[in-house]
């Protein structure tokens, strides 16, 4: 609409101040009613006097040619602009400067109160200036601290783009700014949103909160109270600030408020979310704040539903899903499933490692609770007829939902009771349901079904939805089954106890897997494979079934450990012969398969073509052994998929493809037998197919895909001349039609793109997830053998291989952009595309702690930095700046040959030189001399507590 709205533009000028105002005369309507325009863009400017000013881009060529500027005061009907002349003299080595402020959204008293200000000393408002840019500054760099974004060593590239990193990934997922304070009125704001009348009914309780109290406390208080919605809520409160966006802006199904501030200008705890975008964030921001791992893990299971998967949007206000809107092509409802085993199990992962023993207390404790999203996943058998639509919107839930949060709060948004109350249950419970939706749709030697209307992590691959398998998702399972095994060898727990539903899905989807066992030993073939495919269909039908038409079940059974340990080893079992079925004949896997139902009984595979993310689920699922993954990164730097301009990896190989005439032809000899052809090219009927003056036929030219076909064929069908040939002949021309174009490995975007993540195109958090997985496979081996083998000493040189093609190693005119700074994509023949907001920096943070050997294992601190470069130690004495757990800056003096930066804000210093041992300095003073490089579990938990009880940890190496 810009061209329109450029008719109600007008661009004045303050003359006494230089204020340039850009208003609109009246707000863009068609609706027959007044539609004022009271809100402005204003700039200004300080540091040049008397200049001349512009307020479009009309002149600007005439300045290029060096003629003479005529001020301008209004302007109107135009794009507008703020441009100031002036001349300068400047004699050698002296500098002038000045600056140039945009703001928008300025009512009528801003802009008094703005041209005031503009009317006073004019040095006193740029000292003004750089006094709130070096607040600002400060307050960044102290956010960007409390995450752990402050190092320094001899290469700063790799620190700055560290920093970029950490700042970048707070904005996308928040800070914890006051650490692991907790504000009593903020939280009683939370309360109000989420659950009203818990305000009542635990009056006393709130009423004992000190104003300020530690986040531990906050649980701890919880817990005396047993109350199981003040335990979930309580550690679902995340005390987040800074959150900006998440999403890709530029689609429109991406609709949030950016919230940072109050009205007094002072950070407003919020955030909003994605689901793809904000756990994936969470998961370096919760090494920072170990302490809030369990509430990210709650928030994450509470915003899950009771079929399995997780809505669209997280808040602090709880969850949101999308809705129908049948004349808006871009809004379609589903469950994206992205990811969503992965992104949890990171989470329990450090969970676990840093309060060992956390999960089994949570195990048992019913404190979880269900989203109740109102989107219905179709029976199995109306799935296979139409998988492309599998999920129903109930407008009726939907609307029992909004009543609820009118009376209730959000929390109207989960499963509730007869009595309205929320229903609650076990972490087992909800780990089991995410893992049933899961392997219900498991298909043998393919993947994980996708058929909930949404892609996985790819939205370019949109189009495998319904006739796509992700062997992602099943090699994610992998690593997910393994921890929970683990979990349950060192645990004591004799049984689980979930709801009667689930443990009716459990018995079915185990009889299921037992039944067809044998399989895994001989193979399956298409139609034992189908046979799988229903039993689990069945069972996942009847389970939906019983939780739409009734509700969530109260009752409740217990399933025995040795049950549950057995039904771990058996899905592991196929998920792990699934995943070799995928090794390619180079040792590379594939990522994606198609399903192919075409007889009714049977269920074929076909292979998609090499996709990188592919091998990096494979690599992270801890399938393979140490020389294996060592071969497939050899595989992968000499495949179609290593891009050598860039020294890096593309998502998928590049290809030509056809011209526009060299596609959607026809040959005559295809059509010869066609009597219906034959009887439209004779009408000189184009509605089907066109034939050109070379006698090659072309379906018509405003068809999109087999719809437009089977909707013209229908058509046709209708009519006396060629209903019978129409009927007889529609399998011919559908099948005609999926030849000409192959539909069946149509994949979406990815498929047609020429950008983003398309053809040719380099997906940076794609390359910085398999610079991770390569540095956890490193890892693996490291901490079983030893870093000096053969075969770490490979994986060792594979992942550095990886590193010496991220942006922050290249020059500018290679990268094509900043170096240190993170970006979306690299097309080929460009620069890189789409600054900042991009999922690599999680990875990036992570694979630095994995560079720097930072780890925590049983709640004891690691240092064992072998992959380390020796070229980062300093060359000479230097000081590190830092700020503190208590916010407060700090600078700490460093000696030649070390380097430093901080873990849960607390500094490290590294330094090379005789011996291994580390002294940790108290707060008080004290030096702690240890030998090795591990801390024992008491000293690591006041690092990861940030009790500020010790002041300095020094490392030798």
């Amino acid at each position: 609409m810009s061209s329109l709205l450029h008719a109600y533009k007008r661009s004045e000028l303050d003359a006494a101040t230089g204020l340039g105002i850009f208003a609109l005369s009246a707000t863009l309507t068609d609706q027959a009613e007044p539609s004022e325009s009271l809100m402005a863009t204003v700039a200004w400017q300080v540091g040049l006097d008397n200049p001349i000013h512009l307020l479009c881009t009309e002149q600007v060529a005439a300045f290029g040619d060096g003629r003479p500027l005529t001020p301008e005061q209004d302007i109107c009907g135009k794009a507008g602009a703020y441009f100031v002349n002036v001349a300068l003299t400047l004699p050698p080595g002296q500098n002038h400067r000045w600056h140039i402020i945009a703001d928008v959204n300025q009512d009528s008293t801003a802009v008094t109160r703005l041209a005031g200000l503009l009317g006073q000393d004019r040095q006193s408002i740029e000292q003004q200036i750089e006094t709130d840019i070096d607040q600002n500054t400060a307050n960044l760099v102290r956010y960007v601290a409390a995450a752990d974004g402050l190092q320094i060593s001899a290469q700063p590239t790799t620190t700055a783009h560290h920093f970029a990193n950490v700042m970048f990934n707070i904005m996308r997922g928040g800070i914890f700014a006051a650490g692991y304070q907790v504000d009593r009125s903020d939280l009683l704001d939370f309360i109000q949103t989420r659950h009203r009348p818990l305000l009542g009914r635990q009056a006393d309780w709130f009423a004992a909160l000190p104003t300020q109290l530690p986040s531990g406390d906050l649980y701890e208080r919880a817990a005396a109270a047993d109350n199981p919605d003040l335990i979930r809520l309580c550690y679902e409160y995340l005390p987040l600030t800074f959150s900006r966006r998440h999403g890709d802006p530029s689609r429109p199904w991406n609709q949030f408020s950016i919230n940072l501030k109050q009205p007094d200008g002072s950070p407003r705890l919020d955030y909003q979310g994605n689901w793809r975008d904000i756990f994936q964030n969470w998961e370096p921001l919760a090494l920072a704040f170990p302490g809030y791992a369990p509430g990210m893990i709650a928030k994450f299971l509470n915003a899950t539903t009771a079929d399995g998967y997780n809505p669209y949007r997280v808040t602090r206000d709880g969850l949101e899903w999308e809705i129908p809107e049948p004349n808006n092509p871009w809004a379609n409802i589903g469950y994206w499933s992205d990811h969503q085993i992965i992104y949890l199990q990171k989470l329990l992962e450090i969970a676990e490692q840093t309060d060992p023993g956390v999960l089994a207390r949570l195990d048992h404790r019913p404190i979880f609770a269900y989203a109740n999203v109102p989107y219905r996943l179709k029976p199995y058998t109306e799935m296979l007829t139409d998988w492309y639509n599998t999920i129903a919107f109930d407008w009726a839930q939907e609307q029992a939902i909004e009543t609820a949060v009118t009376h209730l709060g959000t929390d109207g948004r989960l499963h509730r009771d007869s009595a309205g109350q929320v229903i609650h249950v076990t972490l087992s419970e909800k780990l089991l349901t995410l893992l049933l939706a899961k392997l219900t749709n498991l298909v043998p030697d393919g993947g994980i079904w996708m058929n909930t209307q949404r892609p996985e992590w790819n939205d370019a691959n949109n189009a495998l939805v319904g006739k796509g398998l992700s062997v992602v998702t099943a090699a994610y399972l992998r690593r997910f089954i393994a921890f929970w095994q683990a979990r349950l060898v060192g645990g004591a727990d004799e049984a689980f106890v979930v709801n009667t539903a689930v443990a009716d899905l459990f018995a079915a989807v185990q009889a299921t897997l037992t039944a067809h066992q044998p399989y895994l030993d001989t193979g399956f073939e298409d139609k034992t494979r189908r046979a799988l495919m229903d039993a689990l269909g069945a069972a996942a039908t009847a389970y939906r079934a019983t939780i739409y038409q009734n509700g969530l079940p109260t009752a409740q059974t217990a399933i025995s450990r040795s049950d549950l340990h057995g039904f771990l080893a058996l899905a592991q079992n196929y998920i792990e012969h699934t995943l070799r079925a995928n090794r390619r004949p180079d040792g590379l896997y594939h990522t994606y398969n198609i399903l192919r139902l075409d007889d009714g009984q049977s269920a074929a595979i076909e292979n998609l073509y090499l996709m990188l993310e592919g091998q990096v689920a494979v690599l992270s699922a801890g399938l393979l052994a140490p020389d294996e993954a060592a071969a497939l990164l050899h595989s992968l730097r000499h495949s179609d998929l290593y891009r050598a301009d860039q020294h890096t990896y593309m998502l998928y190989p590049n290809r030509k493809l056809p011209g526009f005439r060299q596609k959607n032809n026809v040959a005559a000899g295809q059509v010869a037998g066609s009597e219906l052809v034959a009887a439209l090219v004779a009408a000189g009927d184009g509605r089907l197919l066109v034939r050109d003056e070379a006698g090659v036929f072309h379906f018509n030219g405003r068809f999109r895909n087999a719809n437009d076909v089977a909707r013209t064929l229908d058509g046709l069908a209708q009519e006396a001349a060629y209903a019978q040939l129409a009927a007889a002949e529609r399998a011919f021309l559908l099948d005609l039609f999926e030849a000409t174009f192959n539909h069946r490995a149509f994949t979406g975007r990815s498929g047609t793109f020429f950008a983003y993540e398309g053809l040719g195109s380099i997906y940076w958090h794609m390359v910085s997830k398999l610079l991770l997985a390569a540095q956890e496979c490193y890892q693996q081996v490291v901490l079983a053998e030893g870093a000096a083998t053969a075969v770490a000493q490979a994986l060792a040189a594979a992942y550095h291989d990886i590193r010496a093609g991220l942006g922050y190693n290249k020059t500018p005119a290679t990268y094509g952009a900043f170096p240190t700074d993170p970006y979306s994509h690299t097309p080929m023949g460009r620069g890189a595309q789409q600054p900042g907001m991009t999922g690599q920096v999680k990875e990036e943070i992570l694979t630095r702690w994995g560079e720097l050997g930072v780890f925590v294992q049983n709640g004891a601190l690691h240092f064992a930095p072998t992959l380390l470069r020796p070229d980062e130690f300093l060359s000479e004495p230097g000081n590190f700046n830092y700020v503190d757990v208590a916010g407060q800056p700090q600078t700490l003096p460093l000696p030649t040959n070390s380097l430093a930066f901080t873990f849960c804000q607390t500094p490290i210093v590294y330094t090379r030189g005789a011996g291994t041992a580390i002294e940790v300095v108290m707060d008080d003073g004290r030096i702690i001399s240890l030998p090795g490089c591990c801390l024992d579990p008491a000293t690591s938990q006041h690092i990861l507590n940030r009790d500020q009880q010790i002041q300095l940890v020094r490392v030798f190496l």
